[in-house]
């Protein structure tokens, strides 16, 4: 009897984390949308978020975003946090604009982003299939990942003072290992049972998709960026 209960309880849990799984996809594939318009949007009026000042820019950047997740975890089990999300993807677009601008101005632009855009694909791919086909539990990579998160903050910070194209190079290579790691461990957490939120889940991994992209197309732009 304790046997059946036990087969029972396991059953609608890993049916509660399948569902959590496919809401998280549905959402994150739609929240690209707005990320794509805000983009478009953004090379075509030019934008750039306080180009001259990159402590101001990214401090107020830092602001919005953490305004934005306060609203999205306050009102994730309602619409209100879905539109959240979305409008935050719209913001997340513009903000990639930027980057895209400078990759268009090379001679191969199209072609960076599309590889960039296929590897961040591959990447996803590989990290959320190990997370769903793969029986462990990656919840003890989460104090690594957070310590090496941290730690770019930090390089980041201090970058902008420093102005130093290696060290660029090296915080987006880290940023892309960090964040691969982020996805694995991502997806597992809703696999396992421990996100149970598709909104949060869904915030969680864009990020990680999001961080993966830019850092990507930094390295391919730094390595294989074409002047005319």
């Amino acid at each position: 009897m304790q046997l059946d209960t036990y087969g029972q309880q396991t059953r609608v849990l890993s049916q509660g984390a399948n569902r959590v799984l496919r809401n998280t996809y549905l959402l994150l594939a739609l929240s690209m949308v707005p990320t794509v318009a805000g983009a478009l949007i953004g090379v075509q009026m030019q934008f750039s978020f306080l180009a001259g000042s990159p402590l101001v820019s990214f401090l107020l950047f830092m602001g919005i975003s953490f305004a934005f997740f306060y609203g999205i975890e306050k009102n994730k089990n309602s619409g209100v946090g879905v539109a959240l999300l979305l409008a935050f993807t719209f913001f997340m677009g513009l903000m990639l604009s930027r980057i895209l601008q400078v990759a268009l101005g090379f001679s191969n632009g199209g072609s960076m982003i599309a590889l960039a855009g296929g590897g961040t694909a591959a990447i996803f791919a590989t990290m959320a299939g190990i997370a769903s086909v793969s029986k462990r539990d990656f919840s003890n990579m989460g104090k690594f990942l957070t310590v090496g998160l941290v730690v770019v903050l930090i390089a980041m910070v201090a970058n902008i003072f420093l102005q130093m194209p290696v060290l660029q190079l090296v915080i987006s290579a880290v940023v892309v290992l960090l964040f691969s790691g982020y996805i694995l461990y991502d997806i597992s957490n809703i696999v396992q049972g421990g996100e149970t939120n598709y909104v949060t889940a869904t915030l969680a991994v864009y990020l990680d998709i999001y961080n993966v992209f830019v850092s990507l197309l930094h390295l391919i732009m730094s390595f294989t960026g074409e002047r005319d």
